[in-house]
């Protein structure tokens, strides 16, 4: 089977250290938001259809490891090496609270409910925050075989999902009586547990092999192995017919989730892929690198090519950029480098896509 031809991706500069973490929120009114974490720092926001900037996060003083977005978008927590997980307004950009703890905050992650943040790091210890007594002592679950890596919820927030830095396999939490209850064997530490967004599978990464798990009975569904050390799997939200996978050799690969051939292959990072994460209507994907870039990535057909000239003379990826150095939200913090670096990627894009259209009278 010959493998398709993939459109060239959107490219999302600002950072200025390697993205290790994506996150997408659910649809809202306003469309869908795409969180970047990075090691600069600064968590980033965009907008998830076009990949427009929208504004950084300011506060952290280390590297950024995690970060998430709430169901409506409103609100936005990091984990960063600083010692800290950060709750933010997603609208202002404002920091709401900071939770302090005693090392490297590795993983975060809200409850569907959107009353509570989960994070791991370290110190081998899970802590559920109460956003709504933000003040008040977290809950703790301190029995992590292993430093924390990754953390999701499921079950309507009865149920979490863990993995270790250091050690293999996935571990499931009850929250009623905070014990183990099931392990998801791999061979080795899982980089990557992501929960498909109807439920049914928790898709994990260790390295070697992309695994499907039922998320209820927690039976091993589909194992493939991968061609490349990978870093990264996410599952398509709405068919559920393929994956995704990203890793060491800076390729974000497709996958058919029913028989694991591969059906495409994108090649554009200058660095190993971190991250990929699919947008909630399944019509794109990202990626994140060491390279410092995001790239997002069409799934469906194309309305043109690269050789189509609109009627106005640019293409239609010339949009996604042209008007988007002013803010959308009023009040989001932003430096003036930022600001001139933003201006000055699009003023090439600008450039090269007239350069294009010269080439082709």
């Amino acid at each position: 089977m010959d493998k398709r031809k993939v459109a060239a991706p959107l490219v999302c500069h600002g950072h200025s250290r390697p993205v290790v973490d994506l996150n997408y929120s659910p649809v809202t009114p306003d469309g869908f938001f795409l969180i970047s974490a990075s090691k600069d720092s600064t968590p980033m926001l965009r907008n998830g259809e076009t990949g427009d900037w929208i504004g950084t996060f300011e506060g952290h003083k280390g590297a950024v490891w995690s970060c998430c977005l709430d169901i409506n978008a409103l609100r936005a927590a990091s984990g960063s090496a600083d010692f800290t997980a950060k709750l933010w307004d997603a609208l202002t950009g404002d920091v709401l609270h900071s939770f302090d703890h005693k090392h490297i905050v590795r993983a975060c992650a809200f409850s569907e409910d959107t009353h509570h943040l989960l994070t791991g790091g370290f110190e081998k210890i899970l802590r559920i925050f109460d956003l709504n007594r933000p003040d008040a002592p977290p809950r703790e679950v301190d029995n992590s075989p292993g430093s924390v890596r990754t953390v999701a919820w499921l079950h309507s927030d009865q149920t979490i999902i863990s993995s270790c830095s250091d050690i293999g396999g996935a571990r499931l939490w009850d929250l009623r009586s905070g014990k183990i209850v099931q392990t998801l064997e791999t061979k080795s530490p899982v980089t990557s547990a992501e929960v498909s967004q109807d439920g049914r599978y928790i898709t994990t990464a260790d390295g070697s092999t992309v695994k499907f798990w039922d998320a209820n009975h927690f039976g091993l569904v589909k194992s493939y192995d991968m061609p490349c050390n990978v870093e990264s799997a996410s599952l398509e939200p709405k068919l559920g017919n393929k994956f995704i996978a990203g890793g060491e050799d800076m390729w974000v690969r497709v996958f058919d989730f029913h028989t694991g051939e591969e059906i495409g292959c994108n090649k554009g990072h200058h660095g190993p892929v971190h991250c990929v994460r699919f947008s909630p209507g399944g019509e794109s994907y990202a990626s994140g690198s060491e390279d410092g870039t995001i790239r997002i990535w069409q799934t469906g057909p194309l309305n043109h090519n690269e050789n189509d000239i609109s009627e106005n003379g640019q293409t239609e990826r010339l949009k996604v950029a042209a008007d988007e150095v002013t803010l959308k939200i009023e009040g989001f913090h932003i430096t003036e480098e930022e600001k001139a670096a933003e201006q000055e990627n699009i003023d090439g894009f600008r450039a090269a896509e007239e350069g294009k259209a010269d080439a082709q009278l």
